[in-house]
This record gives C-alpha cells, sequence and structure tokens, in this order.
C-alpha cells in the first residue's frame, strides 16, 4: 500500500499545490503531483556565502542546474509569480554549521533580511517523460520518497562548497535503461543523462537498499540500478562549508513551479544565451 496519497493532487494546477502545502494540507513528498510541471529543490543561505555557493553551482550544472535566484523577499517570481520558498514546500531541512539541526513545515521564521535563495532543478522533471515511454517509476508507483546517495563522484570546489555528487536512483530493466538514457541526455539543463547504470559499488554505494536520503524501493530480478545526478548534492556540500545556518528542502519535499517540464530545458537555454 502507498505510504501516502498523490492521486488528489495530480492534476491540480501548481498554485493550488503551493497554496494547500501553505496551509498544512500537504506535508508528505511531491514527485508526481501537479503533472507535467516541474518540480525545484532549494538552498537559502546568507548572505556572505551566495556567491561562492553560485559559482559552486555554475561548476557542477547537471547536479546544481539553477532555475531561479531569490533576492529580498522569499516570494519567487520566474518560477511561479505569488509562489514563497519558505512556505510552499512540504517539509525544509535547517542545517547549523553544515549539520542537521532539525526539519519544519514552514520556514518562515528562519527568513532574514539578505538571505538569499537557489532554486535548483529535480530529476523528477524528467520522469514525466520516462513514464510517457512507458517505464514504471517504482518510487511513484509505490508511494515512496526517491532513494537517493553520495556517490564517489565529486563535485567541482568553490570557495567553502565540495564534496560528493549525490545521485538519485531509479532501477530499469537493462532495455528500459538505454530508453532513458537516449530520453534524458536530451534534457541536459535538468541533470541530463544518467552518469552510471549497474553494479553501485562502481559509485561507492556500499549498500542499495540503504539510501543516504529519501527511501529504498525494490529491485526487482532483471533489473539494474540506475544514477542521475541529484540536486540534493548541495546538502553534502554544505555539510562541508558549515555556513552557520542553511535552509533546504527535504529530499522528496519539493517547490512545485509554474513551468511546464517540456518547456524547461529549452527556458534554461534560453537564459544562458541571455546572459
Amino acid at each position: 500500500m502507498p505510504r501516502f496519497d498523490i492521486t488528489p493532487y495530480v492534476d491540480m494546477s501548481p498554485a493550488e499545490v503551493r497554496q494547500r502545502i501553505r496551509s498544512g494540507e500537504i506535508t508528505f513528498p511531491t514527485a508526481g503531483m501537479c503533472r507535467g510541471y516541474a518540480q525545484a529543490n532549494l538552498v537559502i543561505l546568507p548572505p556572505e556565502y551566495a556567491a561562492d555557493f553560485k559559482e559552486y553551482a555554475e561548476k557542477n550544472p547537471f547536479p546544481c542546474p539553477v532555475l531561479e535566484i531569490i533576492e529580498g523577499t522569499p516570494e519567487t517570481h520566474a518560477m511561479g509569480e505569488g509562489g514563497n520558498i519558505v512556505t510552499d514546500i512540504p517539509e525544509y531541512f535547517i542545517y547549523r554549521n553544515g549539520e542537521f539541526s532539525e526539519k519544519v513545515n514552514d520556514a518562515s521564521a528562519f527568513w532574514k533580511e539578505g538571505y538569499v535563495g537557489f532554486l535548483i532543478g529535480c530529476s523528477f522533471s524528467f520522469e514525466e517523460a520516462l513514464m510517457k515511454a512507458g517505464i514504471e517509476i517504482r518510487h511513484i508507483a509505490t508511494g515512496r520518497n526517491v532513494p537517493m546517495y553520495k556517490t564517489n563522484i565529486q563535485t567541482v570546489k568553490a570557495g567553502p562548497f565540495e564534496g560528493p555528487m549525490v545521485c538519485s536512483m531509479r532501477p530499469m530493466t537493462p532495455e528500459n535503461a538505454r530508453l532513458a538514457y537516449d530520453i534524458t541526455v536530451k534534457f541536459p539543463n535538468v541533470h541530463g543523462a544518467p552518469v552510471h547504470m549497474g553494479d553501485p559499488s562502481v559509485v561507492g554505494v556500499a549498500d542499495i537498499m540503504k539510501p543516504d536520503y529519501g527511501e529504498a524501493v525494490e529491485i526487482r530480478e532483471g533489473e539494474i540500478p540506475v544514477f542521475w545526478p541529484c540536486g540534493v548534492t548541495p546538502q553534502a556540500a554544505i555539510e562541508a562549508a558549515k555556513p552557520p545556518i542553511v535552509i533546504t528542502h527535504s529530499p522528496g519535499h519539493m517547490f512545485i513551479t509554474d513551468i511546464p517540464n517540456a518547456e524547461l530545458n529549452d527556458y534554461l537555454q534560453a537564459k544562458k544565451q541571455s546572459k
């Protein structure tokens, strides 16, 4: 049986789901909600860390594709007019000096003047394309949070930010894995192609049933684990940088944007070219 039920929210608009999150109705992972719309990871930092983190994201575009930078107030514009990054995510993690401190459903009390928020692309954005191709996404099918792992793939350092790439994993048959590669390689601005398929020990994962974030899912006979760069990577970098305080999303609990998945890669490409 599913651990939580996203059925009522699959075809709601992003604005309506954000409002239901804000009201406290939704406190569980958002994968599969607002069919067709992109979801985003979150990092909020004190101002003295913002420039280094922006450079870190630019140097590591596959795990950390920046969708929007939010300054001045926590309100969003490009990714959803009227959205709010401290109220519109079902669950937040608070880090203090690089260590996990607590989780909350509303981070309003932690926002201070000068803080800078980063919305970062999420692998949920390409899952819609995979499902349209007939590939089962196990964590959605079973009502679980996607499993995520710290790997032995190192990110490029910027300032105090460094550390392992976090990867999300989806089990598939080898045939579906090849199809998934062909689909996701066309989305270079939203994590792109898998970084590894097969033996998890090659990327430093000792026990596939013990993810560092999220929940384990069944890997059936004849299936292989398929790993993609994940927007939770900044949380591993935060542990290295040790800012006095950082607000992030709780893994799997995302900000739902007003940008359709089908348009997000082109939107980000156009944004790059306009700079």
